[in-house]
């Protein structure tokens, strides 16, 4: 009797986290481009990937590439989207397994995407690459593949990995049917996800607004999340590269920004891989992570003329 009570418990608990999960998921509802301009999907090992364009597609190219987090996307880049639009034809998608593009059950990691990110780039007529955190060591790894060539790079606190990894045992955890699932929703509540903001990403919390957090919310409880998530907290999502001998190799223009209270990456760091690099390197003072968002005035005053043709 009694293990049939527990079998019944546990039972309960699968059915409750299913419940509660699929609740979660239909209240987030189906996810908007977060930018404004023309949509496009593309086509790319079987998964739609979308991105938004806008500006003159006659006009030189910028490719922005998102930082991957629990509730990343292209939306990263909402505050000089349409700055950048004024000047240059801008290209945003966001990344497999985020945003508006497919979430597939698949094994998400750092080759995957750097490999995503060649082929995106392929697409382009010598294209200008704008990436933050981890989406500048995909650039950086590409680079170091000789797979990519870009006019111009800008990178945001580039990084390598924030995650030790990788760990196989907590992407399994993640990835579990209910424990997983129960996982996933913690860390993506919205107290959580503020407070990753508030612990990293931003220098003064207040600056992401109570719209883009509930559509940071929406994101990360579209269907299939957890996958890129799982990946993402494993470790798998970072990559092997050595930023300083990838980006001195690179004899295109290239600047480094970074935030003056980023901490995953310091700026010391940032300044250290600049010289060693021959890049140019701007701190911004009052950020962290996204300086782009936070201090949008003053990163396009850093990036005026970086992306123009040559």
């Amino acid at each position: 009797m009694r293990l049939l009570r527990t079998i019944g418990a546990a039972a309960g608990a699968v059915g409750l986290a299913t419940v509660a999960d699929r609740a979660l998921g239909a209240y987030a509802g189906d996810l908007e481009p977060p930018l404004g301009g023309r949509r496009g999907t593309f086509r790319w090992r079987g998964m739609d990937v979308a991105y938004t364009e806008a500006g003159d597609s006659s006009a030189p190219t910028v490719v922005c590439l998102h930082g991957v987090n629990a509730a990343g996307s292209s939306g990263e880049y909402r505050e000089i989207w349409d700055a950048l639009a004024d000047d240059y034809h801008v290209v945003a998608p966001d990344f497999p397994g985020f945003g508006c593009s497919d979430r597939p059950p698949i094994d998400y990691d750092g080759d995957l995407y750097t490999e995503f990110v060649a082929a995106f780039l392929d697409r382009y007529d010598d294209p200008a690459v704008l990436a933050a955190s981890l989406a500048g060591g995909y650039v950086a790894n590409a680079l170091a593949r000789g797979e990519i060539d870009p006019r111009a790079l800008v990178l945001v606190c580039p990084s390598t990995g924030a995650m030790p990894g990788p760990n196989p045992w907590a992407r399994r955890v993640v990835r579990a049917p209910l424990l997983g699932d129960l996982l996933v929703d913690a860390a993506t509540a919205r107290y959580s996800i503020r407070r990753s903001n508030a612990d990293h990403g931003y220098y003064d919390v207040e600056n992401a607004d109570d719209a883009w957090l509930d559509y940071q919310w929406r994101s990360a409880h579209q269907r299939g999340a957890k996958h890129a998530v799982a990946a993402f907290v494993g470790g798998y999502l970072n990559v092997d590269v050595d930023l300083e001998a990838a980006l001195g190799a690179y004899d295109g223009p290239l600047t480094l920004v970074w935030g003056s209270a980023a901490e995953t990456t310091t700026p010391a760091e940032g300044r250290e891989l600049a010289d060693a690099a021959g890049a140019d390197f701007v701190e911004i003072d009052r950020t962290a992570l996204v300086p782009h968002a936070e201090r949008p005035e003053e990163f396009l005053d850093v990036v005026d003329g970086c992306f123009d043709a040559a």
